[in-house]
């Protein structure tokens, strides 16, 4: 069985979602599997001096290893959902998935955030009334 050539570009073949085996992600396009690259390099340039410049390849390859990221989590909560008969993911499904793939770093500072947004958004969903906007 002969291999696939490597990849010219992010999201040009040699993931497991982008591949044409009839999967329900092989129709997907490029930017639509990568999350923005713009978002990718804001967020890149606030880590580094003023003066400083990311070349597009590097921006590039953060942008595909960013998205792979969130999608193997998201996988692992979504087999969980699935498990439980939920069609639903939430805050609590994607932490249980990074801790299960090994991610335990980063637990406590996104529970903290999760905790924070819940309070703000619950706040803002008693006190606010849809009607005022």
């Amino acid at each position: 069985m002969a291999e696939a050539p490597a990849p010219s570009s992010p999201g040009a073949g040699g993931s497991h979602e982008s591949g044409g085996d009839g999967s329900p992600r092989s129709n997907v396009r490029e930017q639509d599997r990568f999350l923005p690259i713009a978002n990718i390099s804001r967020i890149m340039k606030k880590a580094i001096p003023a003066n400083g410049k990311i070349a597009k390849d590097a921006k590039e390859t953060v942008q595909e290893c960013v998205s792979e990221f969130i999608s193997f989590i998201t996988s692992e909560a979504s087999d969980k959902c699935q498990r439980e008969k939920r069609k639903t993911i939430n805050g609590d499904d994607l932490l249980w998935a990074m801790a299960t793939l090994g991610f335990e770093d980063y637990i406590d500072p996104l529970k903290n955030y999760l905790q924070k947004y819940r309070e703000v958004f619950f706040f803002w969903r008693k006190y606010i009334s849809p009607m005022s906007f």
